[in-house]
């Protein structure tokens, strides 16, 4: 387990304990003496609040018997925690991506597109393939190219398909155009039996203004 990670793991442990508490503090029966070391290393980085005396005393009172140690997460440790829940993925180097998954690089003309897709996710009938959303997210930039890097599986390049083609349909086609281009996968309003928003292999046919 990497530092960071067991930081996270100290930080969630004290959340669930202080929110089953009523007082908010993790005492010193919840802990072992390795894991509130770890607690105490945590207070020089303004992550973890420590009991003083008087805050031993009044837990003491409430619990009936001597708490000798006591901690809490302060402001910067509850968003620490909520933040490492949600941060955005390491990418991975080139050549380590995920078998089933592919390297797709947008222009952001084509990013910014499939941002609203994204955030419409509620509204829409035909919603983003899952992962999709939080790829997005976590997407990084290659400022030398000024291309946005996304590592999809097939669903969810045909769904970024299904968000160009929205964009198109009510703007510019050039964004669903040069995807079509690039990697085959082209929308098609055509009915379809299946589940999903049916899609056209290979760039034929891909009309337009853009």
């Amino acid at each position: 387990m990497r530092n960071w990670e067991r930081v996270l793991s100290v930080l969630e442990a004290l959340c669930e304990r202080g929110q089953a508490a009523e007082h908010g503090w993790t005492l010193d029966t919840e802990l072992l003496p390795p894991h509130q070391q770890q607690v105490n290393a945590l207070e020089n980085q303004g992550l973890v609040e420590l009991a003083c005396r008087e805050n031993r005393a009044e837990l003491s009172a409430l619990e009936g018997r001597p708490v000798r140690w006591a901690a809490r997460l302060t402001p910067y440790g509850h968003d620490t925690l909520a933040y490492g829940c949600s941060r955005p993925r390491a990418e991975p180097p080139p050549g380590e991506a995920a078998p089933d998954r592919q390297l797709v690089e947008l222009i952001p003309s084509q990013m910014a597109a499939l941002r609203v897709f994204v955030c419409l996710t509620n509204q829409l009938r035909v919603p983003p393939a899952d992962g999709l959303a939080e790829q997005v997210r976590t997407a990084s930039c290659d400022h030398g190219i000024k291309r946005w890097r996304l590592h999809l599986t097939q669903k969810q390049m045909e769904s970024v398909a299904y968000g160009l083609w929205l964009h198109r349909m009510t703007g510019s086609a050039a964004e669903a155009n040069r995807f079509g281009r690039e990697y085959g996968v082209v929308h098609s309003s055509a009915r379809d039996s299946g589940e999903g928003p049916p899609v056209a292999r290979g760039g034929a046919g891909v009309v337009g203004r853009g």
